[in-house]
Order: C-alpha cells, then sequence, then structure tokens
C-alpha cells in the first residue's frame, strides 16, 4: 500500500507570527503545511483556537500530521476531545504544565481554568504521537510533561537542555523537529498507535 505523504499542520502557542521561530522556519522548508492563523487571537481564547485548528485541518485533502507547540499542544489535545476528525499522527513540543503561575505577560491559571484551558486534558490522544521534553523548560516541569504525555499514550524524547524551545531559548532552526516527523512516521507506518511499541531511532 503506497503510504500518502501528510500535510503538516502547524498549531502555534500563544505567540504572534514570528519569523525566527522553529515553526515558522520549519513551515518554510516543508512542501506540505498549513499554518493555523491564531495569531491575533487572545491568549486565553481557547475556543477560537480550536476552531482555528478544526478549519485548518478540514481544508486539507489527504492525511494530517500536526506540530504544535507549547500551548498548542494543549489547543490540540482539547481539541481531540471534542472532535472525531482523524489525523495521522501529531509532534508535540514543550507543552507547559500549567501547573505554576505563568510569566506576566501570559494569563493567570484562573483565567485559563475560566477559559477551559485546564484542567489539562487526561484522555488518551486517538492518534499516534510524540511529546518532546525540554530538561530545562521554565513553563512545564520535566516530571510533569512525562506525566502529561504518558497520559496521552504519546512517546516521550527528551529534547535536552532547549528551554521552552523559542527564540529567547535561542530557537530558531531547531534541527530535530525534521528527524523526530521521520520518526513519527515510522511509528504510523509500523502500527504503533501509542507509547507501548519502540521509537525508531532519529536520523
Amino acid at each position: 500500500m503506497v503510504h500518502e505523504p501528510s500535510t503538516v499542520v502547524i498549531v502555534p502557542g500563544l505567540r504572534g507570527d514570528v519569523p525566527e521561530h522553529w515553526q515558522t522556519i520549519l513551515a518554510d522548508r516543508l512542501p506540505r503545511v498549513s499554518v493555523v492563523d491564531s495569531f491575533q487571537r487572545d491568549k486565553r481564547d481557547l475556543t477560537g483556537r480550536i476552531a482555528d485548528l478544526q478549519l485548518a485541518v478540514d481544508a486539507i485533502d489527504g492525511p494530517v500530521t500536526i506540530v504544535a507547540h507549547s500551548a498548542g499542544c494543549l489547543v490540540t489535545a482539547h481539541w481531540a476531545r471534542l472532535t472525531p476528525t482523524p489525523v495521522r499522527a501529531a509532534l508535540l513540543a514543550t507543552p507547559p504544565d500549567l501547573a505554576r503561575p505563568l510569566p506576566p505577560e501570559y494569563p493567570t491559571l484562573g483565567e485559563l481554568r475560566e477559559s477551559g484551558w485546564l484542567p489539562v486534558p487526561t484522555e488518551r490522544l486517538p492518534f499516534p504521537s510524540i511529546v518532546a521534553g525540554s530538561s530545562n523548560d521554565p513553563l512545564g516541569e520535566e516530571v510533569l510533561v512525562r506525566a502529561t504525555a504518558a497520559n496521552w499514550g504519546s512517546h516521550f524524547v527528551d529534547v535536552g537542555a532547549v528551554g521552552h524551545l523559542n527564540p529567547a531559548a535561542g530557537y530558531g532552526d531547531w534541527q530535530l523537529a525534521e528527524p523526530l516527523l521521520e520518526a513519527l512516521d515510522a511509528i504510523v507506518l509500523a502500527g504503533a498507535r501509542d507509547a507501548d511499541g519502540a521509537l525508531p531511532p532519529l536520523s
């Protein structure tokens, strides 16, 4: 059976349209890509972000692989609970744990709870996924991110001391993004839906 290539859907976190962000750089390199346009939304607006993701996925004819960063990982998890729309897989990079107050430029935990972000979904995702976790993420304690990955049925990959994997931490081009997408594709081909299977080696 021919393995049809995916269109990658980029799900940003609570940021603007930043040219030097690794998701922007990755999108410029990929042949089939759609960027979810939530950049102008209020940071508290989870419902709107879920609708934006649904709109992006609905516009694609063929398989979809999600690449989410930061709060975009939480948008993806909330969206997956609400939609029967199938996607092939997801790469979820440095999700925040929302277990402690965020920096001043972000909403308060109370505001996030009122907007539906909290509690963080604990349901198993209905598609294969990799959670890429940082060992020194100021917004996501590694032990909590590992627990979230386990709840989601995701492979957890420790990508090292990359902070929150954003321009403030020096990223920029993230060289592991495409090898992780290749590993995710290998998981799909092998039929390993969740973290019970072995993660293929990164090239």
